[in-house]
């Protein structure tokens, strides 16, 4: 048996900044007020790699047939003033899919990308105070993300894999969280907690039921990352949790009932829930807290459409909402 060799290079912290995008338009959930995306400032920072018949490149330092990771720079951000586009996801397939229609040596492209996003500034104009529409400012907050696999094929490209998602969710519930009843044994020092602050970073990532859905340069079915950031708050604000896994199961759940084009969605999930410091303030319900030490829980877990139609099948037997 041979193991297949492993033959790629590319260009990564390829940043990308294109004024006045085509704004990403989507209908209103309960959830979220999230219902268009300016793109007054699309953002991206992209990672490439390419794939090929490139070995004489390595054997014999011919480079002939090798695209300097400078060109492949150049090239992603001439791309950006090409076409029009809303999300990531549609920006990443249409350039990799120019990747292979450019370099015939090019056989696969992989690519990602991470939002890099600006967000409005308010300003005095007259007697009011609006948004100016020409300032902004770098926004430190959760960022949406995506990967693509392009392969070439005979009728032109392959869709390989693709993956949308988002990044760095920051959250934190002082209160209607717990964590009991765990296994309790000779290395168990964690006291029990009917009810405690809960703080959790969160990447989700979903993959779509037809792919065409999230690349689509139309976005007219693409789940705007805003949207299942803010069903994630909502969930978090609702459910009388048990757990983090108690939470992103339900957080899921929900995402795949409100969207009906997605297939899964994935967690990624990452305990600093803070440590008392004081339990009692005189004549107040506050607490203090200080950070967690290192090192940090962590979760990964996917929620299928399988697991929402158990939940909505138990639902109706109990009768309570899934």
């Amino acid at each position: 048996m041979t193991n297949e060799r492993t033959m790629y290079y590319g260009k990564k912290d390829v940043f990308v900044y294109r004024t006045y995008a085509k704004p990403l338009i989507a209908e209103t959930i309960p959830e979220s007020n999230f219902t268009k995306r300016e793109n007054i400032i699309f953002g991206v920072d992209v990672q490439v790699a390419l794939h090929g018949d490139f070995l004489h490149n390595y054997i014999d330092g011919d480079n002939s047939n090798l695209v300097a990771t400078d060109s492949m720079k150049n090239f992603i951000q001439r791309q950006a003033g090409e076409f029009e586009y809303s999300t990531i996801d549609g920006f990443l397939t249409e350039v990799a899919k120019r990747f292979i229609a450019k370099y015939p040596q090019v056989d696969q492209v992989e690519i990602s990308g991470q939002e890099v996003p600006y967000g409005p500034v308010k300003v005095a104009k007259g007697n009011a105070i609006e948004e100016s529409g020409i300032v902004l400012r770098p926004s430190h907050t959760e960022r949406a993300r995506a990967s693509v696999t392009v392969k070439r094929a005979d009728n032109g490209t392959e869709i390989m894999n693709y993956t949308s998602g988002i990044q760095d969710i920051h959250l934190i519930k002082i209160t209607g969280n717990s964590f009991y009843g765990f296994v309790h044994d000779e290395y168990t020092q964690l006291p029990e907690e009917k009810d405690r602050n809960l703080f959790i970073y969160v990447d989700i990532d979903w993959t779509y039921n037809d792919v065409n859905d999230g690349i689509d340069l139309k976005a007219a079915n693409h789940v705007p990352a805003e949207q299942v950031r803010d069903i994630a708050a909502t969930v978090f604000h609702e459910l009388q949790n048990n757990s983090i896994q108690h939470l992103v199961y339900h957080i899921g759940i929900r995402i795949l009932e409100r969207f009906s084009q997605l297939k899964d969605v994935k967690f990624y999930t990452n305990n600093r829930t803070w440590l008392k410091v004081v339990e009692n303030i005189s004549n107040s319900e506050g607490k203090v807290y200080t950070e967690p030490p290192l090192p940090y829980g962590y979760q990964a877990f996917s929620v299928t459409r399988e697991d929402l139609d158990k939940a909505q099948t138990d639902s109706k037997q109990s009768g309570v909402h899934a």
